[in-house]
C-alpha cells in the first residue's frame, strides 16, 4: 500500500463532506476527500435529489389533471414510469458529474474505498485505493441509513426502506408505508398521484409529530382528504412477504398490499471505520458527540452531518462542513442551529423554521402571531394555489421574529425569507416595512406580519 500525506483529510462526500473538502482547498489546505461509494452521498444518491426528481414528476401530473380548471382542455394523459425513473437517474448521473468536476477544479485528491482508522492521524483506504492518509486534522462525514426494524427486516423486493423504493420498476397498486414521518409522507403523496392506493401506519396518534399540532392536523386532513388513508396509534406486529404481495399483521387487523415501505426513521452510520483506534465512541444512540466547533472529544479529529445528532438534513450537513473545514484550517468558526429550515415536500408543501408557537411559549416568550389564508393572497388565487397559509411566531414585546410555517404552493422556497429573518434577528416591523413584489406568494409574509402587529390590511382586524 502507498502512503499519503495531507493537512486534512475527509472520510464521506456526500453534503458535508465535498462542501468540507472545498472550503478547505479555499483555504489553502492540501485536501484528501474518501469515498467508498458514489459522490454525493445519501442525499445525492438515494435521499434528496432523487426523490424530488421524481416528486417533481408527480407535482407536473397533479397540475395537468387540474388543467381544466385553468381552460386547458386534456384529452388524455398516460404514465411512463421507466422514463420518469431513467429521468431521475440521468439527474444523479449529471449532478455526479458536476461534483467530480469542482473536486477536481479545486485540486482535491478524491480516494475511492472504505476508510479506517489506524491512529488518530492516520487511516487506511481500502481497495481500490489501497493507501495509508496521514493527515493533521480528519473530518468525519460518513452520514446515516435507514433504520431496519427486527421484527420485520428488510427484503428489499416486497419489503422496502427509501433506498430500495428508488428501484422499483412498477408503481405499487397498493402501497403500505410502516412511518408517517416526513419520509412515509413525501412518498405517500408521490404515489397516490400516480395512482396507487395508499396506506400510512403509524404507531403515534399523529402523523408528523414531531412537526407539532398545527401541521399535523392540517395535513391528516388534507391526505385524507385526497384518499390518503391513515391509520395511526396503529402498531405493526409483522410483515409477511410472498412473491406477490405482503401481508402486514397490526394491532388493529391486517391489510395486504403489494409492497411496504418501512420508512420509521434513520440511525447515524460509522461501521467500520474502527473509531477505537482513534480514541473515539459513539453514544447511546449511535452519534459522535461534537463542541460547537464540531470537534470531537479527541482533538483534531471532527464530525459533520447525520453523525452528529444535530440535525439529520443536508443543508445542515452542508453548513457544519464549511464550519468544520474552517477550524480544521486553525479558524474558529461556530455553528449556528436557530434557523433551520425544515421542508417536507408533500403535497402540499410544508416547510419551518425557528421555534413554533408551542416551543416559544415553553422557552418563556410572551408571543404574537400572525396567520394569513393563501386564499387572501392574489397570487395564489391566480395559480389555483389556495390550500394553506404562511405563520409567522414573534416575540410581543421586542417584535423579534422566533418562528415561521408556511403549508402550501412554493412553501420549500417561501421558507428562506423566514430563515434569514431569523438569523439576522430582523423584527416583524421590518418585515412590514419591506416591499415584496405583487403578485407574488412571498407577499404573504408581508400580510403575515401585518396581522402578528394587528394592522392586517387583507383582513380584519382582530377583535379585541
Amino acid at each position: 500500500m502507498t502512503e499519503k500525506r495531507y493537512d486534512i483529510a475527509i472520510i464521506g462526500a456526500g453534503p458535508g463532506g465535498y462542501v468540507a473538502a472545498i472550503k478547505a482547498a479555499q483555504l489553502g489546505k492540501f485536501v484528501a476527500l474518501i469515498e467508498k461509494d458514489h459522490l454525493g452521498g445519501t442525499c445525492l444518491n438515494v435521499g434528496c435529489i432523487p426523490t424530488k426528481t421524481l416528486i417533481s414528476s408527480g407535482n407536473l401530473l397533479h397540475q395537468i389533471k387540474r388543467a381544466q380548471e385553468f381552460g386547458i382542455q386534456v384529452k388524455e394523459t398516460s404514465i411512463n414510469y421507466a422514463m420518469m425513473t431513467k429521468r431521475k437517474d440521468d439527474v444523479i448521473s449529471t449532478m455526479r458529474k458536476g461534483i467530480d468536476t469542482l473536486i477536481k477544479a479545486n485540486k482535491i485528491d478524491l480516494y475511492q474505498g472504505h476508510a479506517e482508522f489506524e491512529s488518530p492521524n492516520t487511516l487506511k483506504v481500502l481497495s481500490p485505493a489501497n493507501t495509508y492518509i496521514h493527515a493533521e486534522k480528519i473530518i468525519l462525514a460518513t452520514g446515516s441509513i435507514p433504520f431496519d426494524v427486527k421484527a420485520f427486516p428488510c427484503d428489499h423486493v416486497r419489503i422496502l426502506d427509501s433506498t430500495s423504493l428508488l428501484n422499483l420498476q412498477e408503481i405499487p397498486k397498493q402501497l403500505a408505508i410502516i412511518g408517517g414521518g416526513y419520509i412515509g409522507c413525501e412518498f405517500a403523496c408521490l404515489f397516490h398521484e400516480l395512482g396507487s392506493q395508499v396506506t400510512i401506519i403509524e404507531a403515534l396518534p399523529s402523523i408528523l409529530s414531531t412537526q407539532g399540532p398545527l401541521i399535523s392536523e392540517f395535513m391528516t386532513s388534507t391526505l385524507t382528504k385526497r384518499g390518503i388513508s391513515i391509520q395511526t396509534s396503529t402498531k405493526v406486529n409483522g410483515i409477511k412477504a410472498s412473491k406477490k404481495d405482503v401481508e402486514i399483521s397490526l394491532s388493529s387487523g391486517s391489510i395486504k398490499a403489494d409492497y411496504a415501505l418501512v420508512a420509521v426513521g434513520r440511525k447515524p452510520f460509522s461501521e467500520g471505520l474502527k473509531l477505537e483506534k482513534a480514541g473515539l465512541k459513539t453514544d447511546e444512540k449511535g452519534f459522535i458527540p461534537v463542541n460547537r466547533f464540531m470537534e470531537t472529544p479527541v482533538k483534531g479529529i471532527f464530525a459533520i452531518g447525520d453523525l452528529t445528532g444535530k440535525a439529520m438534513l443536508a443543508h445542515v450537513a452542508s453548513h457544519q462542513g464549511i464550519v468544520a473545514a474552517i477550524n480544521a484550517a486553525g479558524g474558529e468558526e461556530e455553528a449556528h442551529y436557530e434557523a433551520v429550515p425544515a421542508v417536507i415536500f408533500t403535497t402540499p408543501e410544508v416547510a419551518t423554521v425557528g421555534l413554533s408557537e408551542e416551543e416559544a411559549k415553553a422557552k418563556g416568550f410572551k408571543t404574537t402571531v400572525g396567520r394569513i389564508p393563501f386564499s387572501a393572497i392574489g397570487k395564489a388565487q391566480a395559480a389555483s394555489e389556495t390550500e394553506g397559509f404562511a405563520q409567522i411566531i414573534g416575540d410581543r414585546k421586542t417584535g423579534q421574529i422566533l418562528g415561521a410555517i408556511v403549508i402550501g404552493h412554493e412553501a420549500s422556497n417561501l421558507i428562506a425569507e423566514m430563515a434569514l429573518a431569523i438569523e439576522n434577528e430582523i423584527p416583524l416591523e421590518c418585515v412590514l416595512q419591506t416591499i415584496h413584489a405583487h403578485p407574488t406568494m412571498a407577499e404573504s409574509w408581508h400580510e403575515a406580519a401585518a396581522v402578528a402587529l394587528n394592522m392586517p390590511i387583507h383582513l380584519p382586524p382582530r377583535k379585541k
